[in-house]
């Protein structure tokens, strides 16, 4: 039974590689079926910081589209926009002010921050006015942006003060389509 612990313990330290390069060879032994992922082993979805899961991702997916024109291809404007997503989420500064009708949220943060609101506050706010059920309103401030979404029904108004600045930014599941756009190199902004 010590074997099987160690090679376990090896594999979560050193990973499948450890495990394997500490257990006893026999002759005549086929290596290749002990390297071989069990089928109840699933496969992780996750390959590693969010930015670099997207990117993989979209890469993946372009290479497994036949149609993909690579001479479009913009890798490096989709990254400039992760870049930007996470600037939003981790570096801004946010005040939210409750309003009767809803909620308006002034954004800021440091310079690369402030230039990332710039573009994404204003572009994200026109996907949220696609939704009929409240009214949206972003301006571009000396030190951000500012994001005021109101409405008349009193539930709707709950949800947007539920959501506050951030849950709206990430509302609207657009994102993926978006992102896609972007690495072909299409106008992400026309959908």
């Amino acid at each position: 039974m010590r074997p099987k612990i160690f090679v376990i313990a090896a594999a979560l330290i050193g990973g499948p590689a450890s495990a394997f390069a500490q257990t006893t060879h026999t002759p005549g032994m086929d290596h290749s079926a002990h390297i071989q992922p069990a089928r109840s082993v699933r496969t992780l979805t996750e390959p590693g910081q969010g930015a670099f899961a997207a990117l993989s991702e979209a890469v993946r997916v372009l290479e497994a589209d036949p149609e993909t024109d690579w001479t479009k291809v913009d890798l490096v404007g989709l990254r400039a926009h992760l870049v930007d997503m996470d600037r939003l989420v981790t570096d801004t500064v946010v005040t939210e002010t409750m309003l009767p009708d809803g909620i308006l949220a002034a954004a800021t943060g440091d310079d690369a921050t402030i230039a990332a609101l710039r573009r994404m506050v204003p572009a994200h706010a026109a996907q949220l006015a696609q939704d009929d059920r409240w009214q949206v309103d972003a301006t571009e401030t000396d030190t951000g942006a500012e994001l005021r979404v109101t409405s008349s029904d009193p539930a709707v108004v709950a949800r947007i003060k539920g959501l506050g600045f951030f849950g709206l930014m990430a509302s609207q599941d657009h994102h993926r389509e978006h992102h896609l756009m972007m690495a072909r190199g299409e106008d992400a902004h026309a959908h």
